[in-house]
């Protein structure tokens, strides 16, 4: 090694020199850190994963936080002696030369010995490497599982180069070396036969018969003893061959060198040459028959699932595509790769059908573990040679690389076609070199989707369906007992996601609980916070299966992960990733998270969005994980680009004059030409996301951030006022103005009375309505808040009209306007104008409702406010009705309802209809009539707008008289009867007749100057 560099070793105790005197590194954690790092030298070892190593129990709330305070302390000693760590993404990184660690140099020579071939350079360079070797690796310090797959791999370098080793020795004639090195590594590896086999050899070749015996029969009596199993086929034909006192068959062992005596001397290396056995005996180490063993033929199938369920049509896929009879005998291997989140029954499916086409593979089947969610998947190396050990290659015989071992599996493969099962595969580098030949089937089960291996038939697996959920859990727990409970059943497995996972360990808690009712099981499971905690049954647990595949994620892709399962159980669109991790074009991330199935794609919303949720278990198993400072800050930044991207929605949308906004609320913006896409046609935008948004508000309620709850709820008014979402609406303005009070925040408590007083008004609760107004205009008043004043007193000033005191609502109407006036607000304005026209009209003064609505309707063409402009056209109609001029009025109504169903607006357009049909009855033409009142309708009923269907069923009424439907015209009017007391119940409110419109217009029908309503000759009103 280098003198003047630091060096490190980890085959023995961990120990760091500079210039050979000893480094002293304190403290247990920092020298876990450091051996963490130094055995993945000169690559990124995630954040996480230290985490994880150096509190494997009780991970504290600032554990990355402690982390860096040991990374730094390492730093501060190693710095100094010429070694640096590095911190990259998403971990940190030490970086040496080979000669600088001893496991680099292990390494390092051993390649160096293998491209030497059988000669001296190799012999010497594979001494040197296990001369390495000083005990156990870091065996002064705490182990860590996360350490097994590494160390392991050390091991068998280490056992491979040792035989490697003798195997050279043996080829010298250096018996007595090689038989000494066995014996030592037979310690370690009792039952390794290859390992005995060249023992015995060893022994026979020195002329020492009968210990090569004594030697079968130890192994033999181990082998029979602690194992039940006969020597196999190798170590039989090696035994048989000392007993001869012959070499083993030359088709076994081709060249083999003759036994030397035991008097004879061990030779130097010069007289090797002379009288040891040939250089060719360096084929030694491949001994072993690279063929299967007669009667050796493999069937590695797991047994089958006997309660498997379901699944009939993956199962008709599955077993159509591996069946030999759907491929030719001599074409490509059938590939089939089934693929899907943790849980969800891959390997069972596999294995089942695997069961299902093994008889037309006589050839065998193998089954390899390829421990994709393990922290080091299995190398294909290592794999290939555990498929050669099953085909009868002995450990002697593997070859070196994974070329050669792929190759000889393909040939091996070539001349007996199976089926071959690969289960948890990593990625397709790690099958590629599994892949056999022609003639065989590969069934590959997968988390992560892999898609580069041609011709391969993808098979996205998914949970079951109820159906097939309910009939797995009654066979666990007997379909009787369900029976009796089907309802706690049925909650059962929704809790369950019907995931197959979660499904089975519920149905195993119950069966080990025989007097539990279904409904204990399904209490429990109802609180999504505890739900994991439930589903775990001895060694099967829901969550651990998730860790698995969270653990491997980079940390960007974890921190996604963990805010996405606190943003609840709705669809979302790929862009909240990106303020997640307060970056534009996240795209990476999503799609790693969808690739590996904790991510699900769900599909496409109406304006193009890939949309993504999490399954409800893994959200539960997300939302455990979070609640840290990093996943705050990123759900304010996620609430932040909602209130963004609203606001900039809204603004197009074409009623927002009573719109509040939260100044305090942050925003997240979006790429420009992103925000651009989203909301250049705003209402499908809103359409997609309104049930994303609402659940955003409820989300910035729990966290505490009042300022995004009533900012998002108030951005939100004017979509839910155009599409008359008046429970949404309502439910976000409730939990929005609680919030704002706990938090005290003034300006939030009067935009959320603002905004429930206005749904009040629509639904006819006029004093409820009146309350609310007055304590919002209290609110803003005392605020300074002079815009949020005048649109509560517009709202007063709609509850006085509804309640016929003209006067009143004409003080406030004119009010406001001054308001807006002095404030330049030309749609505040506009609507103001139009308030005040229309009472004009309902108190009978038509020439100056003329000149105030002319007045609102140029002002609203200025502005380009359609919606605006469709209001008071409906109003000119009616006034043009009273003028008696029944052409001009359906002119003005049918241009408004042309306007109000160009723009969506359902409840606007209902009073157009309303309006129109009043009109074509006057006019005698009754089938248009009746359709148009009918619509108008359905959706007053639909929005609860019991004004509008009173004034509708009165004129449906009309209809039915003056078409002779006497019996069906008393129907009718006796229900709008009805519902004008109820509308009146109690309040003693009068022209109640008048109704309230969308967005603080003014909502009225014919009935505000209709004649009495008359039932049986008598007039009631």
């Amino acid at each position: 090694m280098v003198v003047d560099q630091p060096t490190f070793s980890v085959l023995g105790a961990l120990d760091v020199r500079v210039s050979g005197r000893p480094l002293r590194i304190a403290g247990t954690k920092p020298r876990i850190l450091l051996a963490s790092l130094l055995l993945d030298a000169n690559h990124v070892v995630g954040a996480d994963l230290l985490v994880e190593v150096l509190w494997p129990r009780h991970r504290p709330r600032s554990a990355h936080a402690n982390l860096r305070t040991y990374v730094s302390s390492l730093r501060g000693v190693l710095d100094a002696a010429g070694a640096r760590i590095q911190a990259r993404p998403p971990g940190y990184v030490i970086e040496l030369a080979p000669g600088q660690l001893d496991v680099l140099l292990f390494a390092d020579l051993i390649a160096q010995a293998r491209a030497a071939g059988r000669t001296e350079e190799a012999y010497n360079r594979l001494s040197r490497a296990l001369a390495l070797w000083r005990g156990i690796p870091l065996a002064d310090l705490p182990g860590s599982p996360l350490w097994d797959g590494r160390l392991q791999s050390l091991a068998e370098l280490r056992l491979g180069a040792a035989e490697e080793l003798i195997a050279l020795r043996m080829a010298r004639g250096r018996y007595a070396d090689a038989i000494g090195e066995l014996r030592g590594l037979l310690k370690e590896h009792p039952f390794r036969e290859d390992l005995w086999q060249q023992l015995m050899l060893a022994l026979h070749w020195s002329g020492r018969q009968a210990e090569a015996l004594h030697a079968y029969a130890t192994v033999r009596r181990q082998l029979v003893t602690e194992l039940g199993i006969e020597p196999g086929t190798d170590l039989r034909r090696a035994h048989a061959a000392v007993l001869a006192g012959e070499l083993p068959p030359a088709a076994t062992v081709p060249d083999l060198p003759p036994p030397r005596a035991a008097t004879v001397a061990e030779p130097s290396p010069a007289a090797e040459t002379v009288s040891g056995p040939p250089p060719r005996a360096a084929t030694i180490p491949h001994h072993l028959p690279a063929v299967p063993a007669p009667g050796s033929t493999p069937h590695q199938l797991p047994s089958d699932i006997p309660d498997f369920t379901g699944r009939s049509e993956d199962v008709a896929v599955l077993t159509r595509a591996l069946s030999p009879v759907e491929r030719p005998p001599d074409g490509p291997p059938s590939i089939v790769v089934v693929v899907g989140p943790p849980g969800v029954g891959k390997s069972a499916l596999a294995v089942h059908c695997a069961h299902a086409v093994r008889a037309g593979y006589p050839g065998g089947q193998l089954y390899l573990d390829l421990g994709g969610t393990e922290y080091a998947p299995a190398d294909p190396g290592e794999l290939l040679a555990e498929a050669l050990r099953a085909l009868g290659v002995g450990e002697a015989g593997l070859p070196c690389t994974v070329h050669e071992r792929s190759a000889l599996y393909r040939s091996l493969l070539a001349e007996r076609p199976m089926l071959v099962f690969l289960d948890d595969a990593a990625g397709a580098a790690q099958v590629r070199p599994l892949l056999p030949g022609n003639g065989c089937a590969v069934l590959v089960t997968s988390r992560r989707r892999i898609t580069e291996l041609p011709g391969a038939l993808q098979l996205e697996l998914d949970v079951m369906s109820p159906e097939e959920a309910e009939e797995f859990l009654g066979r666990i727990v007997g379909s009787e007992r369900l029976g009796r409970e089907r309802e706690a059943a049925s909650a059962i497995l929704r809790a369950c996601g019907y995931l197959p996972l979660a499904v089975r360990v519920a149905g195993a808690r119950l069966a080990g609980r025989p007097r539990w009712s279904l409904g204990v099981l399904r209490q429990r499971l109802e609180d999504e916070a505890g739900r994991l905690g439930e589903l775990r049954a001895g060694d099967l647990e829901v969550g651990v299966s998730f860790d698995r595949s969270y653990r491997l994620l980079p940390d960007d892709a974890a921190l996604a992960f963990r805010t996405l399962g606190l943003l609840g159980p709705q669809s979302l669109p790929g862009w909240v990733v990106d303020a997640v991790l307060d970056r534009h074009r996240a795209d990476d991330v999503t799609d790693a998270l969808v690739d590996v199935n904790l991510l699900q794609l769900v599909g496409t919303d109406p304006i193009g969005q890939p949309r993504y949720r999490l399954h409800d278990l893994v959200r539960c198993n997300a939302r455990e994980k979070a609640g840290g400072v990093p996943e705050r800050h990123a759900l304010i930044r996620v609430l932040g680009a909602w209130m963004a991207i609203t606001e900039s929605a809204t603004a197009r949308l074409p009623t927002t004059l009573f719109s509040l906004t939260s100044a305090r609320a942050t925003r997240w913006n979006l790429a420009e030409d992103t925000l651009g896409r989203l909301t250049a046609d705003p209402l499908p935008w809103f359409d997609a996301e309104h049930e994303a948004l609402v659940g955003a508000v409820r989300l910035a309620v729990d966290a505490g951030l009042a300022a995004s709850a009533w900012g998002l709820a108030a951005a939100l008014v004017p979509y839910f006022d155009l599409r008359c979402h008046f429970e949404e609406w309502q439910s976000t303005h409730r939990i929005a103005l609680d919030a704002a009070r706990l938090a005290q925040d003034r300006h939030g408590e009067a935009a959320m009375l603002r905004g429930l007083a206005q749904v009040c008004l629509y639904q006819d609760h006029y004093a409820e309505a009146a309350e609310m107004f007055r304590r919002s205009l209290t609110i803003f008043h005392e605020l300074g808040d002079v815009r949020g004043e005048a649109t509560s007193i517009c709202g007063l000033g709609a509850v006085s009209q509804f309640c016929g005191e003209h006067l009143r609502a004409l003080a406030y109407f004119r009010r406001a306007l001054a308001m807006f006036l002095a404030m330049g607000d030309q749609s505040g304005e506009a609507y103001a104008r139009q308030a005040i026209g229309r009472v004009c009209l309902a108190s009978g003064d038509p020439g100056q409702a003329s000149k105030w609505l002319g007045e609102a309707l140029r002002l609203a063409r200025e502005l380009g406010d359609s919606h605006r402009e469709g209001c008071v056209s409906m109003q000119f109609g009616r006034l043009h009705d009273l003028a008696a001029e029944p052409e001009r009025a359906m002119r003005f109504q049918g241009h408004a309802l042309d306007i109000f169903e160009g723009l969506g607006d359902l409840h606007c357009g209902a009073y157009a209809m309303q309006s129109l049909g009043g009109l074509q009855v006057v006019r005698g033409d009754q089938s248009h009539a009746s359709d148009q009142l009918e619509r108008s309708l359905l959706i007053f009923q639909r929005l609860g707008d019991r004004s509008g269907e009173a004034a509708t069923v009165q004129t449906l009424g009309e209809l039915h008289r003056s078409a002779g439907r006497t019996r069906l015209a008393q129907d009718y009017l006796h229900h709008a009867l009805t519902l004008r007391r109820e509308l009146r119940g109690g309040a003693d409110l009068a022209g109640v007749a008048e109704s309230s419109a969308p967005s603080g217009d003014g909502r009225w029908g014919r009935d505000a100057v209709r004649p009495p309503l008359v039932l049986d000759g008598n007039a009631v009103e």
